[in-house]
């Protein structure tokens, strides 16, 4: 698929304004940019991005409460999925403050690059979150490609104390992630298939408790 029909397709999945693919053609421009020294995303996506990276995030949109305030991206890397939300935020002008979290100094400079060109409503923050004193005070977190699925669960519930819910994208793993997740988590979520491929799906999570 090449990049127009990519864009293409993203416009009649996502249903945005004209000034929201100008912002992720600009965004799309810096990364492309910025990988060749900082290895954002693998090269074999680098013709993909519309359908890999902003397709795959802009997915999760409408899972995300438009009276919420905020929004934590865990492990943001190039800014996936939570730049490309807040673009679309952006347009939707329901102005949803994202914190994009990322342990890498490198990245969370290009981060701060991209928010500050398209006046994003959002937050590069520099910090691991394995870190024994750091605990979040938010309430809802979104993940993709971070940690498998029982890393995450057990992050959550030890450093979110007002966990409300989590959206994680999941791989061709999903299953049996899921399966080993549920031998020692009580979760209560709906799952969906993702549009980007037919082996991953996406979860939203809204309850964990051990066993």
């Amino acid at each position: 698929m090449g990049r127009s029909e990519q864009i293409d397709t993203f416009s009649r999945y996502s249903q945005v304004s004209r000034e929201t693919i100008i912002s992720l053609k600009e965004y799309e421009s810096l990364l492309i940019r910025a990988n060749k020294n900082l290895n954002l995303i693998g090269n074999s996506t680098i013709n993909h991005i519309w359908h890999r990276h902003f397709l795959d995030s802009a997915q999760v949109i409408d899972l995300i409460d438009e009276n919420q305030k905020t929004l934590v991206d865990i492990g943001s890397g190039a800014g996936f999925p939570g730049l490309v939300l807040s673009i679309l935020d952006k347009w939707r002008k329901n102005s949803i403050k994202i914190k994009l979290i990322d342990k890498s100094p490198k990245k969370i400079n290009f981060l701060e690059e991209v928010i500050r060109k398209l006046n994003l409503n959002a937050t590069a923050i520099n910090q691991n979150v394995n870190d024994e004193k750091f605990s979040f005070h938010d309430e809802v977190f979104v993940v993709r490609a971070f940690k498998p699925l029982t890393e995450i669960l057990e992050l959550i519930h030890n450093k979110a104390k007002n966990f409300k819910n989590i959206i994680i994208f999941l791989g061709k793993s999903a299953e049996v992630e899921l399966l080993q997740a549920s031998k020692k988590w009580d979760i209560k979520y709906k799952k969906r298939m993702s549009v980007t491929s037919n082996d991953s799906m996406i979860l939203k999570i809204n309850y964990i408790k051990k066993k």
